[in-house]
């Protein structure tokens, strides 16, 4: 349900992005999340909802506007804002670093310069909230693609950010690595953190969220409960969920 009493955590303002060759990215985005959200972010491929994500933490700068986090611009601090807002990529072989799975978790805290005996505290906490304790001084590598997703969740966790970020989360995944990947969802929902969730696969994941924000050619279009902008997605060449009623679906994911 949507948290109209809680703090504003993170806030975009005329937020804007020209790549070099003059192409529009995304234009004046003015948005407003609220602390413990849980925002579905949807778009047709080339709408600018990733482009947006990564401005959102910084790994990317606008051409124009800023972006906000409690009040105060990250841009300011940068290193300060990645660690309050953590990103897990679609590809999440790209964020592995460790030779093990521990090794893994470990290397934020550990960049984080914390004493030793706090980065182990870390890496056997959250190793045990996403379910990879067992595998702990594995390769990441040979992990399936569901795993490696909740490895990606365990390194951000370890950052204890107060903002989690998904992008396509369940690009490639089968359907247990789907199941997986969605309940660690849910639960960080439910454990008080922010989440913020590019996808074009609604049925997934829209019974679960306070908002649905649709993009189209770089703006934001619709904004507000999903149960009632779903039934306008399409003509944004956003997908609609199967079914009649386009909470069943996502529900089923978790039965």
């Amino acid at each position: 349900m949507s948290k109209p009493n809680m703090p504003i955590i993170l806030e975009t303002q005329n937020l804007t992005h020209v790549f070099p060759d003059g192409t529009v990215a995304i234009k004046d985005i003015n948005l407003q999340i609220r602390t413990g959200e849980f925002v579905i972010v949807a778009g047709a491929n080339g709408s600018g909802k990733t482009v947006l994500l990564r401005h959102l933490n910084g790994l990317i700068r606008p051409t124009k506007g800023k972006v906000l986090l409690e009040g105060e611009p990250i841009s300011k601090n940068i290193t300060a804002a990645r660690k309050q807002i953590g990103l897990i990529f679609q590809d999440s072989d790209s964020q592995i670093v460790g030779q093990t799975v521990a090794e893994d978790v470990a290397f934020g805290p550990e960049n984080l310069r914390l004493p030793p005996e706090e980065v182990d505290r870390r890496v056997k906490t959250y190793l045990e909230v996403v379910g990879l304790s067992k595998l702990a001084q594995q390769s990441p590598h040979v992990l399936s693609g569901g795993e490696k997703r909740k490895l990606a969740v365990a390194g951000v966790l370890a950052m204890q950010p107060k903002i989690i970020m998904f992008d396509e989360p369940f690009t490639g995944l089968d359907y247990p690595g789907v199941v997986q990947v969605l309940r660690q969802l849910v639960s960080l929902h439910q454990s008080g953190h922010t989440i913020i969730l590019v996808t074009h696969e609604l049925e997934k994941v829209l019974a679960h969220a306070d908002r649905l924000i649709i993009i189209y050619q770089g703006k934001i279009v619709e904004d507000g409960n999903p149960q009632e902008i779903i039934g306008r997605s399409e003509q944004y060449g956003v997908r609609m969920p199967l079914g009649k009623d386009e909470g069943v679906d996502a529900m089923t994911w978790l039965k």
